[in-house]
């Protein structure tokens, strides 16, 4: 008997069923991370289809039932229906005519086995019959799934060929989804084509690698891709043990993993290296201060409050989980604001100028020294400054 995919609350969307619909029956099956989340009860993010159908013919159908399609990638096939529950991608079926590692030439097919030839794990080619529910499996997927192994579709070798960036997906889905021992013909694939990653751009590996860096503890996985060669490649100088501790830190304290703040444990604790690191991965300008800024971090835990104050809530935790810190007391906490203005200390009799820019730091450094006192022990403060 087939096996069939699990109920779940987003295959119930009765606006997800008037798509199908819309697209006629047996023309589209649920495919990849929809299916193998679903399967492993796993809640469900991004839920794409396959069909038959040319891209062109998608549109009118979507077009016809009052469905807005936008045609975000029809040159390779694929048309997003926007629902008011989320984005649903719907890609014709394919095969790859021409690979060169960064991109492929592709043609439309007819056949789903075809079309699951080039994916790249046997986990992410499954699909399933929205009305039955029943699972189409072409390369072994379910069992791999069942044993938690990731896998590449036929010759690892040459799904890498194909698309580089694989490799950084490989272990990404290992760190995510695999057990121990991993594959060997994967890894071992991943270890020979390494020096194949560096003709990718440096935005697609930044992004990959901050989403493999994204997970709850990637420092085994991470341990791992220095062991066979490939963290070498797109970091130098990494230091595996560091993120070890951060991940540690994060699981005792209860903190949310953060990719940005992993890449920052993996860094030397030196801003002009992080800096470019962040410009080798195309890093946001927000994404590089924060990096930049962790990298200034020196040995020791600092006062939680006087961390927030000065670098930012964000920037504070990331302090003190690099260096061993509590982060409790920043919970609940609001960063104050410093109750005292140039203008206060002008209408005391100083001369606008230097003076007062001086006598404000001086007098804020106390404030924050002492705790955040409330606005008379301020007042106190200014009148010991004007009487020194």
């Amino acid at each position: 008997m087939a096996e069939r995919l699990p109920e779940a609350e987003w295959t119930q969307r009765a606006e997800l069923a008037e798509l199908i619909a819309a697209l006629g029956t047996g023309n589209a099956r649920y495919v990849g991370g929809a299916v193998r989340d679903t399967l492993l009860g796993l809640a469900v993010k991004d839920i794409d289809l396959a069909t038959t159908l040319l891209p062109e013919v998608v549109m009118e159908k979507l077009n016809a039932a009052g469905i807005r399609a936008v045609p975000t990638g029809i040159d390779h096939g694929t048309v997003t229906a926007v629902l008011h529950g989320g984005p649903v991608e719907i890609t014709t079926l394919r095969h790859d005519v021409s690979t060169d590692g960064r991109r492929a030439t592709v043609a439309f097919a007819e056949d789903w086995r075809e079309d699951a030839a080039r994916r790249d794990f046997t986990i992410n080619a499954l699909y399933a019959d929205p009305a039955t529910g029943e699972i189409f499996d072409y390369f072994g997927g379910l069992a791999d799934l069942a044993a938690r192994r990731v896998r590449f579709i036929g010759d690892a070798r040459q799904r890498i060929r194909e698309d580089h960036l694989r490799i950084l997906r490989y272990f990404r889905f290992q760190a995510r989804f695999g057990s121990e021992p991993a594959n060997a013909e994967s890894e071992s694939a991943c270890a020979e084509l390494a020096a194949t990653l560096k003709g990718l751009s440096r935005e697609r590996i930044g992004m990959e690698f901050l989403n493999l860096l994204s997970l709850p503890d990637p420092a085994p996985t991470i341990a791992r891709m220095k062991e066979l060669g490939v963290l070498d490649v797109i970091l130098p100088k990494a230091d595996i043990e560091a993120l070890a501790r951060l991940a540690a830190e994060e699981q005792r304290q209860g903190a949310a993993p953060d990719p940005i703040r992993h890449l920052a444990a993996l860094l030397p604790p030196e801003p002009s290296f992080a800096a470019e690191v962040a410009a080798r991965f195309r890093l946001s300008g927000a994404q590089k201060k924060r990096l930049v800024q962790a990298a200034e971090r020196v040995s020791g835990p600092k006062d939680a409050h006087a961390l927030a104050y000065h670098l930012g809530y964000q920037e504070a935790v990331d302090w003190l989980l690099l260096e061993g810190g509590e982060i409790a007391p920043l919970v609940g906490w609001e960063i104050p604001v410093f109750p005292l203005k140039g203008g206060a200390i002008v209408a005391r009799g100083v001369t606008a100028g230097p003076e007062v820019a001086r006598i404000l730091l001086m007098i804020e450094a106390h404030w924050v020294h002492e705790g955040f006192p409330g606005p008379e022990r301020v007042q106190e403060l200014l009148d010991e400054a004007l009487h020194q």
